[in-house]
């Protein structure tokens, strides 16, 4: 019996850290959030309670309408493309000579700070001066666009920045994933007459799904949580063309100090993501194979 409470003390013990910090820095800011959301408060003044009017405003707000059209918008061109993107490379570095080199350079973007990113991508995007029209005037005679201050080229521009950013932590759990593939399948299908092509849609993909299903929700988790990107390169702008959720959070909490307001947008976004990621793990049964 003592025995048996020693291991239930220890095993408290070491697991308290990890409650420690759930608490401290998920459940309690979550349930504060939801508590200022219901208040009227301006960071100096006495809070007022006024229900759920924040809700009303933040529903009714034209800005928060643009972010969360920008958001989705930019979530579609993310997510899918990401995706695609990270499981081609993962297949093509899967049994590669020097594939931990290559593992490495593709990986490097995704620790690289976010703002360092944005400022040498600013750099290239640039439409006068920078290196990606340079190249397309020198090398294909193409005046390149304004990427930046063009309002239908803004969000697709910071898209490309996000990809090739998140492309290293897509590959490498798609490597992973493909690790879980017994070599059977591919050995039974070239029996078959298999082609690569073949291999790749008929066996490849289809087994990767509950990688591709996890690799999904994170990335639409992070897609709409986008705002350093978008406040370094572009502000929001032009016009608000850029204007994301996170990006309209910040200007009501910090730029107009109406937190009130701020935490009902956040709450709403909570439960936007929250609805997405539902969603998709009950549709997820529909195309999701595990192997036996």
């Amino acid at each position: 019996m003592n025995r048996k409470r020693s291991n239930t003390f220890w095993g408290y013990f070491f697991i308290a850290p990890q409650l420690i910090g759930l608490l401290s820095f998920s459940l309690i800011p979550l349930i504060t959030t939801f508590v200022l959301s219901t208040l009227d408060w301006d960071g100096f003044q006495p809070a007022t309670f006024i229900g759920f009017n924040n809700f009303s405003y933040a529903f009714h707000n034209p800005d928060f309408q643009k972010a969360l059209v920008n958001t989705l918008y930019y979530s579609l061109l993310t997510v899918p493309m990401g995706i695609f993107l990270a499981i081609l490379v993962a297949v093509a570095l899967n049994k590669v000579r020097y594939r931990v080199m290559y593992r490495l350079f593709f990986f490097m973007p995704v620790v690289t700070s976010s703002v360092a990113v944005a400022i040498v991508w600013m750099w290239l995007l640039n439409g006068d001066f920078g290196i990606i029209n340079f190249l397309l005037h020198s090398l294909f005679g193409i005046k390149g666009p304004q990427w930046l201050t063009n309002l239908n080229l803004v969000l697709p521009s910071l898209a490309i920045v996000s990809i090739w950013q998140k492309l290293g932590f897509n590959m490498i759990i798609f490597l992973a994933g493909l690790q879980g593939i017994s070599r059977d399948y591919y050995e039974a299908s070239m029996i078959d007459g298999a082609s690569r092509s073949q291999q790749f849609w008929k066996i490849t993909v289809p087994l990767l799904s509950p990688t591709t299903l996890f690799v999904t929700i994170i990335g639409i988790i992070d897609s709409f949580k986008i705002f350093d990107t978008a406040f370094v390169m572009t502000s929001g702008g032009p016009a608000k063309a850029s204007y994301t959720i996170v990006y309209h959070l910040y200007e009501l909490a910090f730029k107009n100090f109406q937190f009130g307001r701020s935490a009902a947008a956040a709450t709403m976004l909570f439960v936007i993501i929250l609805t997405f990621t539902i969603a998709q793990t009950y549709i997820s049964r529909k195309w999701v194979h595990y192997a036996d």
